[in-house]
């Protein structure tokens, strides 16, 4: 059953086409990822499903009630008592001093209690622990069709049946979840690698070949001076007539190879060529150790009489609610005024917060990279290519660039310092899917140490080589997969509670 269509659709911003596309359908029991850049379009595309703002051109019909999580908005509490009691709302008196999360928690609830065939979603996991992300996926399950925009690819792949793509203005829909879409890229990138090589060969058979019959035609005998008359005119003639064949033969292949389909080699991201004994790395087994470390905050005690160990290349994640500490012991950790926390010597702590405060807004993005870079310019260049910034882009200056952009920037600047261990504080916030995943690669190939901070599962289980999971005042050292510790197992896991 159709639900919502929408045909001919232009919507710009000044005089660039942020969305345009002919027809889209949406029909009961959709439910719908969608994904792209920042900056690409997706919540514009939304909001013209939704009818909050009107296209250009094109129209859209709704031919059934639809709940909407916008992410940008302060709403009331509207939600039934059973919804706010799930999103532990029920206690709430006033809205003065609510958190990110409890403002989204609202949102979710508000929406959730609307009895819509169709919800719409913009980045509902914004602000959201993992067990707040849990109890959305319930619900999100519940839903009898969605539209979804989110960064969160385990999310996606949990609840979604297609995917669209928005990109350069135009979208394209994907049967199947996100880790499908990825496969069915995957192959279309396979698709033209081989259909790149064939034409490189291809050419180079011709030009070879064009090559070889001017040669041939060029180095055709001249007449014997011995020769008699007659047989000096039908030497000439037979000369003539081959280097006539030999010529239409080359004039044929000139014209084959005009006339052949050029295809563009896919890009492939560069390896990456730091030398990290540039940053005096320590060859301690262990570089960052806790004994007794306690910490409150104000009343409330977050963790006391901790332990743990940090081992020198490792990716340790830090995961828990939000609340439990883990910013707190990353702010413990660069301060280092703490006497029960111990950093060797040659630990050298790179911090990356929220803020863009080691970013000068005035200078290129390369120049930016290049202030206090160990590594040489081609060094540099290659990790912003990493992270999708390349070519004439590293030119820009920071002041323009969007928030995902200054990440990105201020990510390259950390891995081309002096800095051997790294500190990061929710990384893949105001990241688009592309370049989170461009992100982990780039942690999974960096040398040094990583303890980082993230709710987003996905990126968790690609780049974490161990975990300390902040529960319940208690933090628990885990080797092992976060699947394993989501899922209540601890077959394979080594545990150490510290408290």
């Amino acid at each position: 059953m159709l639900i919502l269509e929408a045909g001919n659709i232009k919507k710009y911003y000044r005089d660039r086409l942020i969305v345009g596309f002919d027809s889209l359908k949406i029909y009961r029991g959709d439910k719908i990822g969608i994904v792209g850049q920042n900056g690409s379009g997706k919540t514009t595309l939304l909001n013209i499903l939704s009818k909050s703002i009107q296209p250009d051109e094109g129209f859209v019909k709704q031919y059934s009630e639809i709940a909407y999580i916008k992410q940008f908005s302060d709403e009331k509490m509207e939600a039934d008592p059973k919804a706010l009691k799930e999103f532990s709302l029920n206690n709430i008196s006033q809205y003065s001093g609510l958190s990110g999360g409890e403002k989204t928690r609202i949102k979710i609830a508000n929406a959730v209690s609307k009895d819509r065939v169709i919800l719409l979603a913009d980045e509902p996991t914004a602000n959201l622990d993992y067990k707040g992300i849990g109890l959305l996926r319930e619900k999100l399950f519940e839903a009898e069709s969605l539209l979804l925009i989110s960064h969160d690819r385990e999310l996606l792949d949990s609840v979604c049946n297609k995917i669209l793509e928005v990109k350069d203005g135009k979208i394209a829909v994907y049967s199947g979840n996100y880790s499908s879409y990825k496969e069915q890229l995957e192959m279309d990138f396979r698709h033209k690698e081989q259909q790149y090589e064939k034409y490189i060969l291809e050419k180079s058979k011709l030009t070879e070949a064009i090559i070889d019959r001017k040669n041939r035609a060029k180095s055709m005998r001249k007449t014997p001076k011995r020769m008699g008359n007659s047989e000096a005119r039908l030497h000439k003639r037979e000369t003539t007539e081959i280097q006539q064949k030999l010529n239409n033969a080359v004039n044929s292949m000139k014209t084959r190879l005009e006339r052949l389909e050029v295809k563009e080699k896919p890009n492939e991201l560069p390896t990456i060529k730091l030398d990290f004994s540039l940053t005096s790395p320590p060859e301690n087994r262990i570089v960052i150790s806790t004994n007794n470390l306690a910490c409150s905050f104000g009343s409330r005690k977050l963790f006391d009489d901790v332990k743990f160990n940090i081992y020198n290349g490792s990716k340790t994640a830090l995961w828990g609610e939000n609340g439990t500490g883990k910013t707190t012991l990353l702010n413990l950790i660069f301060e280092k005024n703490d006497r029960n926390i111990y950093v060797v010597p040659k630990a050298r702590l790179g911090y990356f917060r929220q803020g863009f405060e080691n970013l000068d807004n005035n200078k290129t993005v390369l120049e930016n990279v290049m202030d206090g870079s160990v590594q040489n310019q081609a060094a540099a260049r290659t990790i912003l290519a990493r992270l999708l910034i390349g070519g004439d882009d590293v030119f820009k200056k920071v002041g323009v660039l969007s928030g995902g952009e200054r990440v990105k920037v201020s990510f390259a600047k950390l891995f081309v310092s002096s800095a051997n261990v790294l500190l990061l504080d929710e990384p893949t916030n105001f990241l688009d899917m592309e370049s989170i995943e461009a992100l982990e690669n780039v942690l999974c190939d960096y040398e040094g140490t990583v303890v980082f901070v993230s709710h987003d599962t996905a990126f968790v289980s690609k780049v974490a080589t161990k975990m300390l999971a902040f529960e319940k005042g208690a933090v628990t050292e885990i080797d092992g997969m976060l699947e394993d510790y989501m899922n209540g197992s601890r077959k394979g896991i080594q545990i150490r509670k510290m408290i």
